[in-house]
């Protein structure tokens, strides 16, 4: 009842109610479009190109993230993610570059301004991806006897550039007028759309006389108990926090008494959120860009594609834990921390106010990020070994890796804002004790 009752309360409020329901129908024109084939290409021919829609590695995860428009050769079919490749060299760009570091502090207009460097970028990088995805697509329909012409090439890289410039688009209306990171929900609902086709694989494939019974159904639950187990762990990962004690001076005031009270910090164990894991596996798509302009699947960047792959396994374990100490260093500053305690009279117990307290911070995030780090390292490879006991390929992604933790984080997030807003209209929150805490940072891109 009190279910029942939550749902009533967000219903009741007219601005969530607006706002879920645009959401709703941005995502609901995203999934539309996900289906509509690209011009002069049958549906039914790139359904019998099983090597294509099939394939495993690096293209089985992009079709993931794009919510099966990748093998259904949509108009789609690139998705958000040569917009989040781009959203990572302009921040790399921003650490090493003077002139982006002073866009960065000049506010509103500079972030415009990086925005649109950032969108020029995925024009680039779409004009990379787009001809090297339709020189496979033609590579796989020429064993079929179809072809590909040079001008239709050139205007399909057309419209699969729009394509993705608009999911962006949908994304940033999200972000204004809905609930939640547009560009995150966007993801999510690429991931969530491939669940119940990969758990209905996976159960029938357990039935008796199908031709993956091995432990029956009896395995099937134990990998659906396990997947529970994995998501709990995952949840911990983004909740997990080390509380720092603040203690604030007391102010006489005329006859009243200000400050005094103790506050706590709350230090993200994982403080980058589920960047790390979206940067690393943006990288991660760079050797797709290079194999697929060698379709017979040979040569060094071919050793990448593979997602099962010890090489890919391990060099995606390490981008990970660096990712994860780069973007926490952007995304917490310490020095700033300690300046703006000392300028509202407050310290921690213990430690000088300054460069001491910058320090001590300093020091508490490197002890809590490395095995953050690790662990969510860990988690992003867990799909490998899942594949290696037996488990498909498509529900074996749902073990951890980006999909899991961009669904755990997005999740959150979003049931944050929803949460905020029932606490501001003196609602009960989602839960009946205690608040969700979702990613110190706001942003999956």
């Amino acid at each position: 009842m009190r279910f029942v009752q939550t749902l009533k309360n967000i219903w009741t409020i007219e601005e969530l109610r607006k706002r879920l329901l645009i959401t709703l129908f941005l995502v609901l024109i995203y999934r539309l479009g996900c289906y509509v084939v690209l011009p002069g290409i049958s549906a039914q021919a790139i359904a019998d190109l099983t090597n294509f829609t099939n394939k495993s590695g690096l293209m089985q995860l992009l079709d993931m993230f794009s919510g099966g428009a990748f093998s259904q050769a949509s108009i789609f079919a690139l998705g958000i993610m040569p917009y989040i490749t781009a959203s990572i060299v302009i921040q790399l760009l921003g650490m090493v570059l003077p002139s982006f570091q002073k866009m960065q502090r000049e506010g509103e207009s500079g972030r415009q301004k990086l925005n649109q460097y950032t969108r020029y970028l995925t024009v680039a990088i779409l004009c990379m991806q787009a001809p090297a995805y339709l020189a496979n697509l033609n590579y796989q329909m020429s064993q079929a006897s179809m072809h590909l012409g040079v001008w239709q090439i050139v205007y399909l890289t057309i419209i699969l550039a729009a394509g993705s410039m608009f999911i962006m688009w949908l994304g940033e209306r999200i972000t204004d007028r809905g609930i939640g990171n547009g560009i995150s929900f966007i993801i999510l609902v690429g991931i969530i759309a491939r669940l119940p086709q990969a758990l209905l694989y996976e159960f029938t494939s357990r039935l008796p006389g199908s031709s993956g019974t091995e432990g029956g159904l009896v395995m099937f639950i134990i990998e659906v108990v396990l997947l529970f187990a994995v998501t709990i762990g995952a949840v911990l990962l983004v909740q997990g926090t080390r509380k720092i004690p603040v203690q604030y001076a007391k102010r006489i005031v005329g006859n009243r008494q200000y400050g005094g009270a103790r506050q706590y910090i709350p230090l993200k164990v994982n403080a980058a959120g589920v960047m790390p894991i979206i940067f690393a596996q943006a990288l991660m798509f760079i050797p797709l860009l290079f194999a697929g302009f060698n379709p017979d699947g040979t040569g060094f960047w071919a050793s990448f594609t593979n997602v099962n792959s010890f090489a890919y396994n391990f060099v995606y374990f390490i981008m990970i834990v660096a990712f994860t100490y780069f973007y926490t260093a952007i995304t917490v500053r310490p020095t700033q921390m300690a300046e703006d305690m000392k300028r509202n009279n407050g310290f921690i117990p213990g430690v000088k106010p300054g460069k001491k307290t910058a320090e001590y911070i300093d020091t508490i995030m490197s002890r809590i990020t490395l095995p953050g780090s690790l662990f969510l390292g860990v988690v992003a490879i867990l799909p490998a070994f899942a594949r290696m006991f037996g488990i498909s390929q498509n529900f074996a992604q749902f073990f951890g890796g980006t999909s899991l933790l961009i669904m755990v984080g997005v999740v959150l997030d979003t049931l944050q804002q929803i949460e905020a807003h029932l606490m501001m209209h003196h609602y009960d929150g989602l839960m009946k004790e205690g608040k969700i805490k979702g990613r110190t940072t706001g942003s999956a891109y």
